[in-house]
């Protein structure tokens, strides 16, 4: 006998699968083959990471990929501009249950609080790398990591919360279906 809330979590474990499984099959086959949406991003990355770093530093130089803060540099490749990260937060959002209306706009706010994490990381990366480069790698490899997956887990709750809230007026919330038992 299934329960609401088991029918609930087959269905939520189900729709991520499926939009976690629709975005490595496109992502291999087309986005990272393509590449120029990885290489917008990590450039994007850089480009905001060498901005912000000039904030405090003259000695700051974003060229492509990599940004340099005097002799020291870091590279946002591919795996560290975000990209997967993205992708798994908007299904999340698309697999719990939710206003359109909602979704349609915590979308675009997580992906945005997102790329903002993901540019902080890497200032904070930079930095060190200058400051501390004995630090850099536990930095990078371990801590900068779980502050990042703090964020999209923050933001996954705000989601539940918001997301989960009583219909407003003109709002279309699906509905769930009661089986008999």
């Amino acid at each position: 006998m299934r329960t609401w809330a088991s029918s609930h979590l087959v269905r939520f474990a189900g729709t991520m699968v499926l939009a976690y499984g629709v975005w490595f099959v496109l992502y291999d086959l087309w986005i990272l083959p393509d590449g120029r949406l990885d290489e917008a991003l990590s450039v994007f990355v850089a480009s905001a990471t060498g901005a912000l770093v000039g904030l405090g530093s003259d000695a700051v130089v974003a060229d492509g990929r990599v940004v340099w803060l005097g002799q020291q540099g870091i590279e946002v490749a591919n795996g560290c501009n975000g990209l997967s990260t993205l992708s798994l937060f908007v299904g999340f959002v698309l697999a719990y249950p939710g206003a359109w209306r909602r979704r349609a706009l915590f979308i675009p706010f997580g992906l945005a609080v997102l790329v903002v994490a993901n540019i902080l990381r890497c200032v904070v990366l930079l930095v060190l790398l200058n400051q501390r480069p004995e630090w850099f790698d536990a930095a990078h490899s371990e801590h900068s990591v779980w502050v990042f997956y703090a964020v999209v887990f923050g933001l996954w709750v705000l989601w539940t919360h918001v997301g989960d809230r009583p219909a407003e007026a003109g709002e279309v919330v699906p509905t769930a279906r009661v089986e008999a038992a």
